[in-house]
């Protein structure tokens, strides 16, 4: 695997556009399309976020084509075959622990919010366990709030979610979507489209972004609202650690002055913003929007009552007080100004 990475590698340096000459040019691997707001409005005005701040000594390449599967894309960065990347946490099950803290259900309806806190909780709590042995952890981040998106009927009951096929993302998610009595389909998101026209799924759990951003609102004209999120998901941006250690002291400071805090919080602006408009497009499309009542939203509460314990178990194995990080979390997202 790695020997053909590698060769990919080299192929789709050569069709990059954009190369320059600079002190240092960094590779990004990228696996959404140019146009989805993760790499046209995070992404993109990071790397020239990145050039400023170090006065043109360290610049970015997206290359043209990403190097694989987005669950390989933490492998890719770990082992040099590009030096950034960004992917989900949860498409590698069992790989990260730690990073399930963001994706309990409820966590806010701001993914600013909870990007920010989950940032600052990350330095303080999590990054001491070491899971992303390999690289520097330029930021963590979430989407907006998961909500439910289906092509069969209207769901205003847990119950009319038993037996449907959801496309999800893995995580905490798997296990959310298995207490709701569903038959979870591990895929990335971007495979949704996929799913939903060949049939092989009924629904799938995004945030409201997304779906507008992969084309399946004719596909999917039920959707549920969740107040503060079914879920949501972690996301990482990291960079080979060597590659980041053979950077200067000051352009590495430089470049996590607008990585860390400030990438999250560009991250989750962008969702909130496009949450927003991709709810107004489904309505205008005719989709039919529920919003979960207080007893739908009880019952999930009880069915996945056990999944917090059940981390702050697995946390302790790692030395975190993850009760301790994980009230941080709510408290910093609550405290957050709208």
């Amino acid at each position: 695997m790695r020997k053909y990475l590698k060769t990919v590698v080299a192929g789709v340096l050569l069709a990059s556009t954009g190369v320059v000459n600079a002190d240092t040019t960094l590779t990004l691997s990228s696996w959404l399309p140019p146009t989805h707001p993760v790499v046209s409005q995070m992404i993109v005005p990071w790397t020239q976020q990145v050039e400023e701040v170090t006065e043109g000594r360290v610049k970015i390449n997206i290359l043209a084509k990403g190097l694989g599967h987005p669950k390989i894309h933490y492998d890719i960065a770990r082992d040099g075959l590009a030096d950034i990347t960004y992917s989900v946490h949860g498409y590698t099950p069992g790989r990260f622990t730690l990073t399930k803290i963001v994706e309990f259900p409820f966590g806010g309806n701001s993914a600013e919010a909870l990007s920010v806190a989950y940032w600052r909780v990350y330095e303080k709590y999590l990054a001491k366990a070491n899971e992303h042995k390999g690289t520097q952890v330029l930021s963590v981040f979430t989407h907006g709030p998961g909500q439910i998106h289906n092509s069969q009927k209207a769901v205003t009951s847990v119950g009319d979610l038993k037996g449907m096929k959801l496309r999800v993302g893995g995580g905490v998610i798997n296990d959310i979507a298995t207490a709701l009595d569903t038959v979870p389909l591990l895929k990335p998101s971007s495979k949704s489209y996929e799913l939903l026209s060949h049939g092989v799924a009924d629904g799938t759990l995004l945030p409201m972004e997304s779906v507008t951003a992969f084309k399946v609102q004719d596909l999917v004209k039920h959707t549920t609202i969740v107040p503060g999120g079914l879920y949501n998901i972690s996301f990482f941006l990291v960079m080979n650690q060597d590659r980041f250690r053979s950077i200067s002291k000051a352009d590495q400071a430089a470049i996590m002055s607008v990585s860390g805090e400030a990438f999250a919080k560009l991250a989750g602006s962008v969702w909130d913003a496009a949450d927003a408009k991709a709810l107004a497009e489904m309505k205008a499309n005719g989709n039919e929007i529920t919003v979960a009542d207080d007893a739908f939203i009880a019952d999930v509460k009880q069915r996945t009552s056990t999944l917090e314990a059940d981390w702050f178990k697995a946390a302790k194995k790692k030395g975190v007080d993850g009760a301790a990080a994980l009230a941080e979390l709510r408290q910093i997202t609550a405290d957050y100004p709208q």
